[in-house]
């Protein structure tokens, strides 16, 4: 490494041991993607693959073309919240992703797979392998935002993602525990290294409405998410409640028809990018 070395390896000619490999890959050459937006959470629980239905469900009824990546290989639930039973096709040319009832086009392992209770008992990089050829190969078409709904965690997946697709920025999905802060900072300083701004972040079961009286009850202690933006400088986040109506149309496939606008500021800010 030269001693007058900035770290600019892509405006660099010099051929140093310590050269940074770019790994970032070319989507189909029938894709043409806009923005990419990665949904992460530090743990599994926090109601990730929700916020990332909501967001490309809100998307589609603002006009844009969207798309949803999931990259939670293991655990797959995008195509259950959509009602999306038939299985992905392809040609020669590449893999055409599966549209939800108001044209969301989604790619999963699910509808690759034969029956979809079925387990993948596969290691880290070739999980990691799958979901890059999920960019590669699938023929997305013209997507205005892309959705990747990200496995928990800072393991193979999200390194894979963050190096070889150009994600614009992240969204963080969190709760109120306070445990969840701790593993919401480590979510922010990967992003951090990685080179990637967060955009925003979201605290799902941030509190319940009584029904009958309409006063909101905080079941898991008071929310941390103002404090938590604050501390890392995120300027946009939200609150969702517990909703019975949002699981039930989750469970029943019929996540584009909920109600609620939660998220609007979320997606005021991704139209800025």
């Amino acid at each position: 490494m030269s001693e007058n070395c900035d770290k600019s390896c892509s405006s660099c000619g010099e051929d140093c041991a310590d050269r940074e490999q770019d790994f970032m890959a070319e989507p189909h050459e029938l894709s043409h993607i806009g923005k990419v937006i990665a949904v992460v959470s530090g743990k599994g629980g926090v109601g990730k693959s929700l916020i990332t239905s909501l967001l490309a469900v809100s998307s589609q009824r603002d006009g844009y073309s969207t798309a949803i990546l999931d990259a939670d290989v293991t655990g797959p639930s995008i195509p259950k919240a959509f009602g999306l039973y038939e299985k992905a096709s392809g040609d020669e040319n590449g893999i055409f992703p599966v549209l939800t009832k108001t044209g969301i086009s989604v790619m999963s392992l699910n509808l690759l797979m034969e029956n979809e209770s079925d387990p993948v008992i596969w290691r880290g990089p070739v999980i990691a392998g799958a979901v890059k050829q999920f960019w590669t190969d699938v023929i997305w078409g013209d997507v205005d935002y892309m959705f990747i709904d990200m496995p928990p965690g800072t393991g193979d997946v999200p390194l894979t993602v963050f190096q070889s697709i150009p994600v614009d920025g992240i969204i963080i999905v969190t709760s109120p525990q306070e445990l969840v802060g701790m593993i919401v900072e480590k979510a922010v300083n990967m992003a951090k290294k990685m080179g990637i701004p967060v955009l925003g972040m979201v605290e799902n079961m941030s509190y319940a409405v009584c029904p009958h009286c309409g006063e909101k009850y905080e079941i898991f202690g008071e929310s941390r998410i103002e404090a938590e933006a604050a501390k890392f400088g995120v300027k946009t986040f939200a609150m969702l409640p517990f909703d019975p109506r949002l699981s039930a149309a989750c469970d029943a496939g019929a996540i584009e028809l909920f109600e609620g606008g939660w998220l609007d500021d979320m997606m005021a800010t991704l139209e800025k990018i």
